[in-house]
């Protein structure tokens, strides 16, 4: 594990664990296998890959990610207010179903673990990155529903809510007695807090008339 990663030891935050360089380079081949994988496996009947659904997963993750690093509200103990972020994840389950949308998702939870990691064991890892961001792809569920796109966000964006509140509680608990409030409500607070916030934003921006018959469009250019 060590080859992996490296132990850090800070005495205002606590010790935690940093990536070595075959760390990153490990996370980067499964992320981009995950990626592949994802498309060959899509919900399209034939099941073989399709160049444009790979590109556009790819992209999607492109922007979450430039969207993730512009920040409207930054909290102190990790978390942000973005620029409609988990909005592109979604969007993936949205153009190419459940299967997609969650291995696309989990791509990009490893590629937020690349990019801003903070690890201070292998379950807090999981929750927080993997199955927090994995469950943005939940949104490939409403797929083929009437408001696909609304309902599929929302579900992401509880899911991820669900995983970093049950982080906050498990593994950041102890900052709640600084506030004088119990685990569970400290990290309901705490986390319901950006991510609702940023949640309200998106949807008022999805349910625009304009917005939303473009990015039906959008669907439709991604799936011929």
């Amino acid at each position: 594990m060590s080859v992996f990663v490296k132990e850090i030891v800070d005495e205002q935050w606590g010790n935690y664990f940093d990536l070595t360089g075959p760390g990153y380079g490990a996370l980067i081949a499964f992320m981009l296998v995950i990626l592949v994988l994802g498309c060959m496996a899509g919900d399209d009947a034939k099941k073989k890959i399709r160049t444009k659904q790979l590109v556009f997963s790819a992209a999607s993750m492109a922007l979450a990610m430039v969207t993730s690093m512009i920040k409207i509200v930054d909290m102190p103990m990790g978390g942000a207010v973005t620029l409609c972020s988990m909005f592109f994840i979604c969007l993936v389950g949205y153009m190419y179903g459940l299967r997609t949308g969650l291995t696309s998702a989990i791509a990009y939870g490893v590629l937020q673990l690349v990019v801003d990691p903070y690890i201070i064991g292998i379950w807090q890892l999981f929750t927080d990155y993997i199955f927090a961001f994995g469950a943005l792809g939940l949104s490939g569920i409403f797929a083929n529903k009437k408001r696909g796109l609304l309902w599929g966000y929302l579900l992401g964006a509880l899911g991820r809510f669900f995983f970093t509140f049950l982080s906050g509680m498990i593994f950041f608990g102890d900052n709640a007695a600084a506030y004088n409030l119990s685990a569970p409500v400290y990290s309901f607070v705490y986390n319901g807090s950006y991510i609702g916030l940023e949640a309200v934003i998106t949807v008022i921006i999805i349910m625009l008339p304009a917005v939303e018959k473009g990015l039906a469009k959008v669907k439709e250019m991604a799936r011929e």
